[in-house]
């Protein structure tokens, strides 16, 4: 019998707390599709009275959010994918090879990533405008690349140093060169690491508004973080448009969250077993 208890009341925390997390983002969903007159006229807390997609028109056109959101893609991707490439090499060589000072590379790789972004501001700031980038987006992408793959190197040393070493022996026996045996076995065997890395590397470069707004300075380099805090000042008082311009920004995540969920969840599983 107490065993009952305890599982309904299991049951009934979880649901609650899902409620309370789900409630604010059903408001901003509801919110975005209310007109401004209704949102005036009745409350920002009360039932919806009408549904039009005229905030999501506005935001997308008026607030910027177009140019803002390819910028954020433009960053997003070309960052993800070549931070993950050069993580993995190095993995590669720190998980397969006996190198000098290999716990020491790993080591300096982590500490970086414990140091507080705020006393790396303005030396990054100085920094890429003396090699001219500055205000470009290829600034933010070297930002983003130079602080990233550090954690990305630590996180897949440990899936690739778990691989059985018969596995690279066999491949070498068969003549096969590191290049191959890095492409063809190492890689394919971390899919599910790699996977994982892809949905949180995506998640925390397009979310990022400090260094955006620490490197660049034109609005129309600015990615779609940044162009939230333009909208609240262009739309002050219209939550209907700024609530609509939270669900542009938060889409292209939710995408590939869904899209590499299965990969995400198998990837911390194997991360939790080794």
């Amino acid at each position: 019998m107490s065993r009952k208890w305890a599982t309904a009341g299991f049951h009934i925390g979880a649901s609650a707390l899902s409620v309370l997390w789900l409630l604010p983002i059903v408001l901003v969903l509801v919110t975005s599709t209310r007109s401004f007159d209704d949102i005036a006229a009745n409350g920002l807390g009360s039932l919806p009275h009408s549904f039009t997609l005229d905030g999501f028109r506005q935001a997308w056109v008026d607030g910027g959010q177009e140019r803002a959101l390819i910028n954020s893609m433009l960053v997003s991707v070309p960052t993800v994918l070549l931070s993950l490439l050069l993580a993995s090499m190095a993995a590669f060589a720190l998980s397969r090879y006996e190198l000098p000072l290999r716990r020491t590379l790993l080591l300096l790789m982590l500490g970086g990533n414990l140091l507080p972004p705020q006393i790396l501001l303005i030396p990054v700031s100085k920094l890429t405008e003396m090699l001219g980038l500055y205000d470009s987006l290829y600034a933010l992408i070297g930002v983003q690349v130079g602080f990233g793959v550090g954690f990305y190197v630590f996180v897949l040393q440990g899936f690739m140093r778990a691989i059985p070493a018969e596995i690279q022996q066999a491949a070498v026996i068969d003549g096969a060169s590191p290049w191959q045996i890095y492409r063809r076995i190492i890689m394919p065997l971390a899919r599910p690491a790699l996977a994982a890395l892809c949905a949180l590397s995506f998640t925390w470069i397009f979310n990022d508004l400090l260094w955006a707004i620490t490197v660049l300075r034109t609005d129309s380099q600015m990615p779609i973080t940044a162009s939230l805090l333009n909208l609240q000042g262009q739309y002050v008082s219209m939550w209907n448009v700024i609530a609509a311009g939270s669900v542009i920004a938060a889409a292209p995540t939710v995408i590939v969250f869904l899209r590499f969920q299965r990969h995400f969840v198998t990837g911390l599983n194997l991360g939790a077993v080794k």
